[in-house]
């Protein structure tokens, strides 16, 4: 199942004096909903997909009206009523309405990120992992963070939010073979104390380390900086709308 969790608060696009959700902004004609979904068009006959938002601007209608244009049958939304303590709660709440089986694997998307064209890693077999991680080279105090075991291996050591740990950065796109452990990943990373949470929210990448820690096998998929899209910050929208309009 592809998961894309869009219950944020928005406070940032808030401020900058807009006034609908950013996965209603629109960009060379589409949403920004359609252009992060869009990311998985060649899996729209393929795989259900769940959409997890907070009742606000008639989303839901929203959502039903940008899938029927897309052309996707199987999918769900999930409609919260207030925000969250961050994604893995997001999502948390939303497989939990969904009622779906321990066994579902999830693919997890930020609804602000792009990626064009995109498909599954080849180099690894996802029935023989406990989930993977995609990232990029790069730097900065504002993204996910992945450490291989060695610097020869896309095995995964050890996972941070804000902690610059490595120079492979998050795409925020996250894979777990098997819900239920994602579940028990986010019962332990919740019941710890606020004050332990990096980021001090409950963000989806250090969960993987719950994982690692009970001898689950997590990769990396590295791709080009280029392949990715970000679109999380005013700026970066600004930026793409600019992109498309000067060609």
């Amino acid at each position: 199942m592809i998961i894309m969790p869009m219950a944020g608060v928005r406070r940032r696009f808030t401020l900058a004096g807009y006034k609908v959700p950013k996965y209603m902004l629109e960009a060379r004609g589409k949403s920004l909903f359609q252009h992060a979904v869009e990311s998985f068009e060649q899996y729209f006959n393929q795989i259900p997909f769940l959409f997890i938002a907070r009742n606000i601007n008639e989303t839901d209608v929203f959502i039903k009206k940008n899938c029927e244009k897309m052309g996707i049958k199987n999918y769900e939304i999930v409609m919260l009523d207030a925000p969250t303590r961050g994604q893995a709660e997001t999502v948390m709440l939303g497989v939990e309405k969904a009622t779906l089986s321990p066994e579902t694997s999830l693919t997890i998307f930020n609804i602000d990120t792009f990626r064009p064209n995109f498909s599954f890693p080849q180099e690894f077999d996802l029935n023989e992992i406990d989930g993977y991680l995609e990232v990029f080279i790069g730097s900065g105090a504002n993204w996910s963070y992945v450490k291989p075991i060695k610097p020869d291996s896309q095995q995964v050591a050890e996972t941070a939010e804000k902690r610059e740990i490595s120079q492979f950065c998050c795409t925020g796109l996250y894979h777990f073979s098997q819900l239920k452990d994602f579940k028990k990943a986010f019962d332990d990373y919740s019941q710890m104390s606020q004050e332990c949470w990096e980021g001090q929210e409950l963000y989806i990448a250090p969960m993987y380390n719950n994982l690692i820690a009970q001898g689950g096998k997590i990769v990396y998929h590295l791709i080009n900086s280029e392949d990715v899209i970000f679109c999380g910050t005013p700026t970066e929208y600004e930026a793409f709308k600019a992109l498309f309009e000067s060609e």
